[in-house]
């Protein structure tokens, strides 16, 4: 006799529930998450808090006011890479080739403004658009001739390290001169030059953003007679938020201010995360994630998607190249080797974001970053092996990983997949 597979369980939006229920609704939310397997960034957040907690306990200096900052700094460069790393598994597809790219690119600009004097702003812009370039000629090979992207980026992989390797054969390195762009990403480089207003001003800009894009999409589901969140909530979310922003902004003030390069990386990622969640390019790239013949019937231009998503991931490895050349203001035949890229890639995972494509989120790009830059900054402090980073940061991406495929695995069976 056939089983009965088991109701599914009806979505009710939070929003109702809240309004319904006052807090209590927040509970029965919570629940229901738990139980259909939406453990969303819940896991991770769980984990940093973790890892924050330890390492405090095991050396006090780890959440001291100069140790955060070097966190802050540090995961910045990786960070552009996962950023762009998202969009991909996003896709459910991979790109092994992002770390390359970014070693190729700081060669690039490096060639172009110290070999050749040019200008470097415009050399900046230039190894962008090469980096663009270089991820839509791999989507190309994806979308158009149906090689699957791991044979394509990890072609891309080897032949871009390659290039670089040739581009640097002459002295193995070259001299970034501390000045433009890459001013702007080293670690002397602080918001309105370390001044106390700066950190302040940048809590107060990301609370702002957020109460007004939170009542202004309140505004909007109102009048299309959907639900919204009221707006005791959304002021309880925004307080939270403002707790967070200017506990940071006094941590940060207490060392030497808010480093150029994490407000930049911040900056990015907030223009990214709205591409992704209000964009019908970002809803395009969730229903190709979900199913690729689905979203091919419902009409979406399959390879465009497919070769925009590889071209962005290009484009963000090659400024993530500038920001680890301008981290040392050198670029060097060892640029994009050893464990960027599979830094970058635990970052995205760790984060929340899923291999298996239609879910996640680019803000995984700052979580996971920050819980291997903690992990990494945590275990220099305690003068261990870097085998044991490696080992630790093995393990924790094992988890991510298995967390996601437990998760999706309790969505089926609860008829939510």
């Amino acid at each position: 006799m056939d089983e009965v597979p088991p109701p599914a369980v009806v979505a009710v939006d939070p929003r109702l529930l809240v309004r319904e229920q006052g807090f209590a609704g927040y509970i029965t939310e919570f629940k229901r998450r738990v139980k259909g397997g939406e453990l969303g960034s819940m896991p991770v957040i769980a984990a940093l808090i973790i890892i924050f907690v330890v390492f405090q306990l095991a050396n006090s200096r780890f959440l001291s006011a100069d140790n955060l900052t070097n966190i802050g700094y540090y995961l910045a460069g990786a960070g552009l890479l996962s950023i762009g790393l998202v969009f991909v598994l996003l896709l459910g597809e991979i790109d092994l080739s992002v770390a390359s790219v970014s070693g190729l690119s700081a060669a690039i600009f490096a060639t172009f403004t110290t070999t050749h004097g040019m200008n470097l702003w415009l050399a900046a812009l230039l190894v962008v658009v090469i980096g663009v370039l270089i991820g839509a000629f791999h989507g190309f090979f994806l979308a158009k001739i149906g090689v699957p992207a791991f044979v394509v980026t990890l072609a891309g992989f080897l032949g871009w390290n390659g290039f670089m390797l040739w581009l640097l054969r002459k002295t193995g390195s070259i001299s970034i001169a501390d000045k433009g762009p890459i001013h702007y990403m080293d670690q002397t480089s602080f918001f309105m030059n370390s001044s106390i207003a700066g950190a302040y001003i940048l809590a107060t800009i990301g609370v702002a953003l957020f109460l007004g894009t939170a009542l202004v999409d309140q505004g909007r589901r109102r009048k299309a007679g959907v639900p919204y969140r009221a707006t005791s909530e959304i002021v309880l979310r925004t307080v939270l938020l403002a707790i967070v922003a200017y506990g940071v902004a006094i941590v940060l003030n207490n060392s030497r201010g808010v480093p150029n390069a994490l407000v930049l990386f911040l900056v990015v990622l907030v223009i990214s995360d709205f591409v992704v969640r209000r964009t019908t390019f970002g809803r395009k790239v969730f229903a190709l994630g979900g199913s690729l013949e689905a979203s091919r019937r419902a009409g979406i231009n399959v390879p465009a998607i497919q070769i925009a998503v590889f071209a962005i991931a290009g484009g963000f490895a090659a400024l993530g190249g500038l920001f680890l050349a301008g981290q040392i203001e050198t670029a060097n035949t060892q640029a994009g080797t050893g464990n960027v890229l599979m830094l970058a890639i635990a970052a995205a995972v760790i984060g929340g974001t899923s291999l298996f494509g239609g879910r996640g989120s680019v803000w995984s790009a700052l979580i996971g970053g920050l819980v291997i830059e903690s992990i990494q900054t945590g275990l220099n402090l305690l003068n261990m092996d870097t085998s044991i980073q490696y080992m630790i940061t093995a393990a924790v991406l094992l988890a991510a990983v298995i967390i996601d495929s437990v998760s999706r695995r309790t969505q089926r069976t609860s008829g939510r997949a």
